[in-house]
Parts: structure tokens; C-alpha cells; sequence
């Protein structure tokens, strides 16, 4: 009951927009509009479902591999800087540094490294916009402990690497996990932006510009959703993780 209590607002909500959507546009039949009804934009689903089921497993890998890559290199920059005060001297300004750069700044030089057509340079895009993040909120978790809980490892005479793995690294899942929900969304807007200027040609960025440069805009808005779809599948994946993995987190409304 209390799962169903937490999802029956949004979704009461998405479908009341949805039918406003339709009503809308359904009232006012304006002409030449750029943004269809739903039930145009399910029919082109249906019409090109092959290409849209094509389009959003190639920027689905992207996005996947692109987000494991940034989670990876994140938790290791985050423990690094929490060992060593030097790593945190250098990696934090340069961290910093690179979220501040643009993707379409990062996406054409990522095309000249790694090739037009090559996955990894759209990967890279996703990394870089996932690695920040996940850096920052996971350092947070490992700092912000609780001084107790380090007097008491002090008093166990525990090593510096025993009290990042029994200490630090249970408080800062919740931080993690925060970022890495955040990340979900980042990795597939990336992996879609990167795929404007280059990468492959069946996957959604460039159905959606080839799409609304036909003005065929229902077709556009149908990879559009997929997209959508995709964030909000790899988000729920992050949010099971999270119960399992960190049961004890208290920030979480408690379920009857």
C-alpha cells in the first residue's frame, strides 16, 4: 500500500497533463503546430516502432555504458581525494573545470580524438557529464562523518582503509545513490545531445532532428518520448538499488 500511495500521485498527475495535452490541441486544431497530441504521437510509435525500438538501444547503450564508466571513475576520484589531501588539491579544481565546459564544445573535439562515427566519443560526452556528480555528492558522504563514529575506530586503533570501508563508505552510500539518480537523466540527455554532431544514425538524437527537419513532429516527439522512457527506466533501476542496497537509510519515508 505505501509503494502505491508514492506512485499513484505522479501518475494520477501524468495523466490528467496527458488528456489536458489532447483536449487542448484537440479544442484549438492549431495549424502547423510544432507539438502534436498524444494520440498522434502514439500512432507514430506504433508506425515506427522498429526504427524508435532501434534508436533508443543504440543511445541506450551510450547512455549505460557512458553512466558506469562516470560512476566508476567518480567513486574512485571521490575515495581519492578523501585519502589523499593531495588528489583532492588536484582533482577537485580540475573536476570543476571540465562540468563547467559545454557539451557542444565537448562533442566535436570528442569527434576529432576518437572518430565521427565511433560510440566512444559520445560515451565520453556522458561520462564527463556523469563523472561531476557522482564526484562531488560521493566525496561529500565520505567527509561528512559523524565524529563519533571516527573516535570510535580511533579507539580500535582501525587503519586508515578499515575506517573508509567500515565507516565512510556506508555513510556516503546515500550520496551516492542521490547522484547516481541524478546521473540517470544527465547520461541520456548527454548521450542524445552528442549523437546532434555525430555517431550513429539509427539511434534517437539523430531520428529527432531528421524527423523535425521533415516537420513529421509526431514521429520527432515519438523518439522524443523514448528518450523519456529510457531516463525514466534506468532512474527506477537506480531507486531499486537503492532500497536494496541501503536499507538503512533514513532519509526515505518509511513504508508501512
Amino acid at each position: 500500500m505505501g509503494r502505491l500511495r508514492a506512485v499513484a500521485p505522479p501518475l494520477v498527475a501524468g495523466v490528467v497533463l496527458v488528456l489536458l495535452w489532447q483536449g487542448v490541441l484537440t479544442a484549438l486544431d492549431p495549424e502547423g503546430f510544432v507539438l502534436p497530441t498524444p494520440t498522434d504521437i502514439g500512432a507514430a510509435i506504433v508506425d515506427d516502432f522498429s526504427a524508435i525500438r532501434t534508436g533508443a538501444l543504440n543511445t541506450g547503450f551510450v547512455a549505460v555504458s557512458g553512466l558506469l564508466a562516470g560512476m566508476v571513475l567518480g567513486v574512485l576520484a571521490a575515495l581519492a581525494v578523501t585519502a589523499f589531501r593531495t588528489a583532492g588539491e588536484v582533482i577537485t579544481p580540475l573536476a570543476v573545470a571540465v562540468n563547467a565546459i559545454p557539451i557542444i564544445a565537448l562533442a566535436p573535439i570528442f569527434n576529432a580524438w576518437f572518430g565521427l562515427l565511433s560510440p566512444r566519443s559520445n560515451q565520453m560526452v556522458v561520462v564527463v557529464l556523469v563523472f561531476f556528480p557522482i564526484f562531488i555528492n560521493t566525496a561529500r558522504g565520505l567527509t561528512e562523518v559523524d565524529e563519533s563514529q571516527l573516535e570510535l575506530m580511533d579507539s580500535y586503533a582501525a587503519g586508515r582503509w578499515r575506517v573508509i570501508r567500515d565507516v565512510r563508505i556506508p555513510n556516503a552510500l546515500p550520496f551516492f545513490f542521490t547522484a547516481l539518480k541524478l546521473s540517470t537523466s544527465l547520461a541520456v540527455i548527454g548521450a542524445i545531445v552528442a549523437e546532434y554532431f555525430g555517431g550513429r544514425q539509427d539511434a534517437l538524437g539523430p531520428i529527432i532532428t531528421q524527423n523535425a527537419g521533415l516537420t513529421r513532429y509526431a514521429e520527432a516527439w515519438a523518439a522524443v518520448a523514448a528518450g523519456a522512457l529510457l531516463g525514466g527506466l534506468l532512474y527506477a533501476i537506480a531507486t531499486l538499488l537503492e532500497r536494496l542496497l541501503v536499507p538503512w537509510d533514513t532519509s526515505r519515508p518509511a513504508e508501512p
